[in-house]
């Protein structure tokens, strides 16, 4: 059984991402499985710091996106639309290069707000980042 409301494809995700954060940091939506959603973004120029480790920031763009969409793909109504009020994650590794891994699954889903947890993990399949987002249920404008 799918969380999913809105019938979607990460070709489509990906697609929509054109021209936003999303596309400038190199993430590509590239799993979409029956209650996760999963990206990949490059460790490269766009995405360290100036000593060359993964940017805490970059993780962070990344966990926020991946709740968003997620939290978005639930909605039913196209009159709501999930944006981020509060996120928060605890950097445990580094990576310098290669690639990261996000993967977003729903710890809450209620009407008026959504709990996601993402974790993140290197090329070694280490756990790098725990982040939590929450997400507001808001009347779209």
């Amino acid at each position: 059984m799918t969380i999913w409301k809105k019938p979607t494809s990460c070709e489509s995700i990906n697609k929509f991402n054109k021209d936003t954060l999303v596309e400038n940091l190199g993430i590509h939506i590239s799993n979409l499985g029956p209650d996760y959603l999963e990206a990949i973004m490059p460790v490269d120029h766009r995405t360290v710091q100036p000593y060359r480790l993964l940017h805490g920031g970059a993780s962070c763009a990344l966990a926020e996106s991946l709740g968003s969409i997620a939290a978005n793909l639930t909605l039913e109504s196209i009159e709501q639309v999930a944006v981020g009020q509060h996120i928060e994650a605890t950097h445990i590794k580094s990576a310098t290069s290669g690639s990261v891994r996000g993967l977003a699954k729903a710890i809450h889903l209620g009407r008026s707000s959504q709990t996601w947890r993402i974790e993140i993990f290197n090329d070694e399949n280490q756990l790098i980042c725990d982040a939590k987002i929450i997400m507001a249920i808001i009347k779209k404008k």
